[in-house]
């Protein structure tokens, strides 16, 4: 028996509130999930500031990465067993695609990245290949197998039909975090029938298609995705605290760059303000800590970081107003006179944001995507694109929904 292919001497089960129970059979599963850069993930949220709405949403990117292996695991040994056109030798890259596809998020992932010009994916590429706990169990299985993994979590491993299950327009990280997500929000338009929709996937060559009897499970799933986004992630709240978050890690890196003296040096920062950032550097991060910075700089000398970090940590956020200042150019300029003149500085206190999603995306000859469209499998074996079949589906696909807003402290309003 070879590593890769050696099984627990018992089955190890996590209880969870989406799946029920999580199973882990291969001692590969168990010792990663052990190693410290995935345990790290039980310290950064899956849902970053919406916390500041969705008072329950505080699960992390641990339990969702769980999820979205269980999901994984199921449709490999349940679905896919047994069929010709799955291999089985793919199964352990798969799960170990799943489980680890979220590794390279930090604290408040898309605040952070937009300050510090950081990607996530990259770093999960990083910890894959670097001298890392997790490379060191990849390596165990072969000495290509880190490269594999993290040419799936990247979307150009040569199979597929791995791919999609991480990734894709239904695909298993999805079908967990519109679920985890609406159970910790404490909505219910992100519950669909998964049940269904597993049982309708079918393996084809380099491809997965849906059986057309599920095309209504499959409708129901993207009609929740486009209300999870709309109602959760693009909440007004939550945007206005990622502003103010984004604010506060600007105004410290120019304060850092002016020479100014911390009470509480941006010890962890450094690397970041001088470009100089190892994986070891990426690694001590985590929301524990830069909320702890956070409560220590309200005591700092400068009133500008001072201010919004005590508006972060107390819950008094910036004001959204409906305004695209492209469209109104006069009206921005009145909002931003009204910001002066209350005494605060619009390069910290004003923030420009923009929403859009496309709740389904297809090929169109107009328009480039690189999005694989979701196949349905006909009765008479002839593979059908959604959009073709179904009208819900045509008529979503074709509105690119926007919104604009101006984020700016209620005080200057009054």
């Amino acid at each position: 028996m070879t590593y890769a292919t050696q099984k627990l001497v018992e089955e190890k089960v996590f209880k969870d509130p989406v799946h029920r129970y999580i199973h882990v059979h291969d001692q590969v599963i168990w010792d990663l999930i052990n190693a410290k850069e995935f345990q790290r993930l039980r310290r950064i949220r899956q849902l970053g500031t919406t916390y500041l709405v969705f008072h329950g949403a505080e699960h992390s990117r641990f339990s969702h990465s769980l999820g979205v292996y269980e999901i994984v695991r199921r449709i490999i040994d349940d679905i896919f067993k047994g069929r010709p056109e799955w291999d089985e030798d793919e199964r352990l890259v798969a799960l170990c695609a799943a489980l680890l596809h979220d590794l390279g998020h930090g604290p408040f992932s898309h605040a952070f990245e937009s300050v510090f010009n950081t990607d996530h994916e990259a770093y999960t590429r990083a910890i894959l290949l670097g001298e890392t706990e997790i490379n060191m169990i990849l390596t165990r299985v072969a000495e290509d197998f880190p490269a594999r993994v993290a040419q799936v979590i990247d979307n150009n491993y040569t199979n597929q039909q791995v791919v999609s299950l991480i990734s894709s327009q239904i695909d298993a990280d999805r079908m967990d975090y519109l679920q985890r997500d609406a159970y910790y929000t404490g909505v219910s338009y992100g519950h669909f029938d998964m049940e269904r929709i597993l049982r309708v996937m079918r393996p084809r060559e380099n491809m997965i298609v849906f059986k057309s009897s599920g095309m209504h499970a499959i409708e129901d799933y993207i009609m929740s995705r486009y209300q999870m986004y709309l109602q959760i992630y693009f909440h007004p709240v939550s945007r206005s605290a990622e502003a103010i978050l984004n604010n506060i890690l600007k105004r410290v890196k120019v304060l850092h760059e002016s020479g100014y003296i911390f009470n509480c040096e941006p010890t962890h920062f450094k690397p970041f303000f001088a470009g100089q950032v190892t994986l070891e550097h990426y690694l001590e991060l985590d929301e524990n800590i830069l909320m702890t910075y956070i409560q220590f700089w309200m005591k700092e000398k400068d009133s500008i970081l001072s201010d919004l970090c005590r508006r972060f940590v107390n819950r008094d956020l910036f004001e959204p107003i409906d305004l695209n200042p492209e469209e109104e150019p006069e009206r921005y300029a009145w909002l931003l006179e009204q910001v002066k003149s209350a005494g605060y500085d619009p390069s910290y206190y004003v923030k420009i944001d923009a929403t859009s999603d496309l709740p389904y995306d297809f090929h169109r000859p107009d328009r480039m995507t690189t999005k694989r469209p979701i196949y349905l499998e006909m009765k008479t074996g002839e593979i059908r694109e959604l959009a073709e079949q179904s009208p819900i589906i045509n008529t979503m696909a074709t509105k690119l929904k926007k919104d604009y807003k101006v984020y700016v402290p209620k005080e200057a309003l009054i």
